[in-house]
């Protein structure tokens, strides 16, 4: 904000340096110009002030949360053992889902989240083919699955 006070004071400098009598009505429509630029440049700094304040609160109590999580729900491991990672093969982008996926019954398609590629399907009959023997192609030319296409009720 000093930046924006200096140039103010720059401006009211010149403006004394013009010899304009501040009687004359282009000296009272100068003056009241920088004296409003002057009010305006105190105004921004007690915003300042306050949104540097607002943050520093905001943060405390961001912190005072996170540690009453950590006492209410324990520590959260963020290593988890029951990860699966898989490597997109579009992107190349690894992807990571929970292990349960896989042994749930709906049918659950986890895509890349860089390219929206399907990288994983946790149905076993269209994993083992059964869906080609009803007569449905499950991939692409490339040899990409298209499962995502596959209705449900095959």
């Amino acid at each position: 904000m000093k930046n924006t006070k200096e140039k103010i004071a720059y401006l009211q400098g010149l403006s004394r340096g013009l010899d304009v009598e501040e009687s004359s009505k282009e000296g009272k429509v100068l003056s009241g110009i920088i004296s409003i630029l002057d009010d305006l440049a105190e105004q921004i700094e007690d915003i300042e002030i306050a949104q540097e304040d607002l943050e520093d609160y905001v943060e405390s109590i961001d912190e005072d949360l996170y540690d009453l999580e950590g006492d209410l729900l324990g520590e959260v491991d963020l290593v988890d053992e029951d990860i699966v990672e898989v490597v997109c093969p579009r992107c190349e982008e690894t992807v990571c889902f929970e292990a349960d996926i896989i042994d749930d019954e709906d049918l659950i398609e986890v895509t890349c989240p860089n390219c929206d590629e399907v990288v994983f399907i946790n149905d076993q009959d269209l994993i083992e083919g059964l869906g080609a023997d009803r007569g449905l192609s499950l991939t692409d030319d490339r040899g990409i699955s298209l499962v995502s296409s596959v209705d449900e009720d095959i």
